[in-house]
């Protein structure tokens, strides 16, 4: 068998082929920066769960209430508007970068929240912000399609580029390679810094999310239509387009893999997921979140549409968020439902640790909550936020979370269990 990771960095004929970047042990790791917080009094953060029972006595100070609620350990605050992104450097963890809708985006230290350098030029909301596989590079992405790439080495812009109004953006798994799909169907994929570029053409619809296969050599789209294709990097077609009855009857809104890229789930706003077979396409089952209540209303229906899937890494389950709140951790082998643990707002995103069953989920209300999916049961809340939270991201341990919130702000929050 080829080796997949030299197949996929072949992306171009007739050019020498991208060095897989090895990671810098020597840099600063996930652990180290878990050490580092280590002394922080956790005293209250470890009750987060009951931290709304200062609401029943009604006696403190709303300001007091505040700061008692706040479980962060740190508070990045120069964005000037709602935080819509937030992306950790992937081999030290000690550096992440936000994007708003201040037209802003920061390369900012998760330890003590200094700014490293702002991504300046943007003109629009910037939604897509990430660093590359060997955390050398960064790229700041805004709503009107304007894409830019800086060295962190020297925070220098190396590369810009601009496209119709932009739905997703991706890094290579290993490679200085950049994916984006556009309001106009089209997925576009480049390398940095030389810029060298080649298209995907799409139905004629938004090209609503996007994910590269971890063998690097494949990539899965899909579209408002409800349609999705693997593309074939290197050659550039289409290897199969699933659809019609086996397809999404709406715009998919997220897609997942599992470890080894055998299995791919999506999302979509029908409130369908879909299990399928990567290699042949096959369409394995489809898990929908059928509550007791009848939906009877067309905003009942809305609320259900999927927002984040994701895979289990030791354990074969899926889970799936809904807008209207449920989180459905799903068992693959017999395609039922295990558990359905609820929130009382909509879950925007969900994360599972990468080395057992615990799952992270962020929502409406502000807040991330730890729900073990082998029980079902919630472990632990933490709050600071006083708006939705937009995005978070775990670092490599999920000793450290860092979210994105709609109240102009990226927290850091230390996560506290007793297996720890």
């Amino acid at each position: 068998m080829d080796n997949p990771e030299e197949d996929s960095l072949n992306l171009y004929e007739d050019e020498e082929i991208i060095e897989v970047i090895e990671l810098n042990d020597t840099e600063q790791t996930a652990e180290d920066l878990a050490e580092e917080l280590e002394d922080v009094d956790f005293s209250e953060a470890g009750n987060a769960g009951n931290a709304g029972n200062a609401d029943d006595d009604g006696w403190e100070a709303e300001d007091e209430m505040e700061s008692e609620q706040d479980d962060s350990e740190l508070t990045f605050s120069k964005h000037t508007g709602s935080v819509f992104c937030v992306s950790l450097d992937p081999v030290s963890n000690s550096l992440a970068v936000t994007g708003g809708e201040d037209d802003r985006a920061f390369v900012w230290s998760v330890s003590d929240g200094d700014v490293l350098f702002e991504c300046t030029g943007h003109k629009d909301s910037v939604t897509c912000a990430a660093f590359s596989c060997d955390s050398k590079l960064v790229v700041s992405a805004d709503m009107s399609g304007l894409i830019k790439v800086w060295k962190v080495e020297n925070k220098e812009e190396i590369w810009s580029f601009e496209v119709g109004d932009l739905e997703w953006l991706e890094w290579h798994p290993c490679a200085p390679v950049l994916l984006a799909g556009t309001a106009d169907g089209n997925v576009w994929m480049w390398k940095i810094p030389s810029g060298e570029c080649k298209t995907f053409q799409g139905p004629s619809c938004q090209a609503t999310s996007g994910k590269i296969l971890p063998d690097g050599k494949r990539a899965i789209v899909g579209y408002e239509d409800g349609s999705l294709r693997l593309w074939d990097l290197k050659q550039g077609n289409a290897v199969y387009v699933i659809k019609g009855h086996d397809g999404h009857q709406g715009a998919l809104t997220s897609i997942a893999c599992n470890k080894e890229g055998t299995l791919a789930l999506t999302g979509s706003v029908d409130g369908q997921a879909k299990l399928f077979n990567t290699s042949t396409g096959k369409v394995l089952c489809s898990f929908s979140n059928e509550n007791s209540e009848a939906k009877d209303s067309m905003q009942e229906q809305d609320s259900n549409s999927v927002e984040s899937v994701g895979f289990c890494n030791v354990l074969p389950l899926v889970a799936v968020a809904y807008l209207d709140g449920t989180l459905a951790i799903y068992d693959m082998n017999s395609q039922s439902l295990r558990h359905r643990c609820k929130h009382e707002v909509g879950v925007v995103h969900l994360q599972w640790e990468e080395a057992s069953a615990v799952i992270y989920t962020c929502n409406l209300a502000g807040v991330v909550t730890l729900w073990d999916a082998r029980s079902g049961v919630m472990m632990s809340e933490y709050r600071g936020h006083s708006a939705e939270i937009l995005d978070f991201v775990l670092n490599r341990d999920a000793s450290v979370a860092v979210t994105a919130g709609g109240d102009h702000q990226a927290k850091v929050f230390c996560l506290q269990r007793p297996d720890r």
